[in-house]
């Protein structure tokens, strides 16, 4: 069939799907079995559907873009790393950074350049992880990010969205630099996790049975945040329930519906990214949710060592200025001698700021289209203050 012809046949389909949502009748009953067996519209089990695009199995996007040899082995070894830094085995600052989410991989990978400098130039005291984050969850519309929506266009174009996501984690590997990323959809950690180091649970889903059935099978380090409304009980038992077996619909390699059986993750812990209620990263709030912690998960757990520290959403206020400001505090108790706060996470872009969302000829270069970022300068100053912060409780 011809690309005009496939168009008009989409068309079509778009047009019965729609009218079929609305109630009417737009063919007569032999013309939907006709439709149904040719192009595959039931209006009983598709009524709100419009369209099932299929995408790439994982294998085939991950044998297009598989991992170097050298990239695997970062992957690997950031891991372990990071576990060491978790349990208390090695004393440097976790620092999780980077964009709030990504929307330009140009832009993206120009940052990560310039972050893989400053971790080979810090490396002894700060443990340098990019956020690249390509999913974003929204409290009730808004641009999804990278993979759902490429072009910022509400093109959708999810296909092209898992492409480039995996290429830009690529580039970023590429740069010597370690991956975190937050998982959302349940099934696209079959397209990139073999690419990251740190996984998280974000405040919407951390209470969410998907989420931590989830975790319970991911090969690295989790970190659930607390929810929305401030509660921490519920990322604490995001960690405990994670840390079990599970068995769960999902997907396999080869994109067939499977049942997976997890081994329980006990590298998961907690996160403290404030609340709709105000900010928890003050030196009580962190005291606190470590007794909680500790009281319900086993010492043998990534959780009940310590915890990350989010300056950013309901710890700032989503103002990078205030950000900065959480950032130092953070610091200047680090340097005092604090033993709880093993990492800490900032959103940073090249530009501070931020702008609406919109395509990429129409947008600001480096700058983010979802929460404002800390700008360039203003990191690097920051990621040197941890450091001397880190040197400092060395000495405590």
């Amino acid at each position: 069939m011809s690309d005009s012809a496939q168009e008009s046949e989409r068309g079509q389909i778009h047009a019965i799907r729609e009218a079929i949502a609305e109630g009417k009748n737009p063919l007569s009953m032999q013309g939907i079995s006709r439709w149904e067996n040719e192009v595959g519209i039931d209006p009983i089990i598709n009524r709100r559907v419009l369209e099932l695009d299929p995408l790439p199995a994982p294998a085939d996007v991950l044998a297009q873009y598989p991992l170097t040899a050298k990239s695997r082995e970062l992957v690997a070894y950031s891991r372990d790393e990071l576990r060491a830094c978790l349990y208390g085995q090695d004393d440097r600052l976790v620092v999780i950074v980077g964009p709030c989410s990504i929307h330009d991989p140009s832009a993206a990978l120009d940052y990560a350049h310039r972050l893989a400098a400053m971790k080979q130039e810090l490396d002894s005291e700060l443990l340098i992880i990019m956020r690249v984050y390509f999913e974003k969850p929204r409290t009730t519309v808004g641009w999804k990010g990278l993979i759902n929506d490429p072009d910022v266009d509400g093109s959708h174009n999810i296909r092209k969205g898992l492409l480039l996501a995996r290429k830009t984690l690529i580039g970023v590997l590429d740069q010597g630099l370690a991956a975190a990323t937050e998982f959302l959809e349940p099934t696209s950690p079959q397209f990139i996790a073999d690419a990251v180091t740190w996984g998280a649970i974000g405040a919407r889903n951390t209470e969410s049975q998907i989420h931590r059935q989830l975790a319970s099978g991911l090969s690295m380090p989790v970190g659930f945040k607390n929810a929305t409304d401030g509660s921490v009980k519920v990322a604490i038992d995001g960690c405990y329930t994670a840390a079990q077996r599970h068995t769960f619909f999902g997907i396999d390699h080869r994109g067939r519906a499977a049942a997976v059986e997890t081994l329980g993750n006990p590298d998961c812990h907690v996160v403290l990214r404030g609340s709709s209620h105000g900010p928890n990263y003050d030196a009580q709030s962190v005291a606190d949710a470590m007794a909680s912690i500790r009281h319900e998960m086993s010492e043998d757990s990534a959780a009940a060592h310590g915890l990350i520290i989010d300056a950013a959403h309901g710890n700032s206020g989503k103002n990078e200025k205030q950000e900065i400001r959480v950032v130092r505090d953070i610091s200047q108790r680090i340097a005092a001698g604090e033993r709880n706060i093993t990492g800490i996470m900032m959103e940073s872009f090249i530009e501070g700021g931020n702008q609406p969302a919109a395509p990429l000829s129409k947008l600001v270069y480096g700058k983010s289209i979802t929460d404002r970022c800390i700008s360039w300068p203003d990191t690097e100053a920051l990621l040197h203050e941890l450091a001397d912060a880190v040197r400092s409780r060395r000495w405590n």
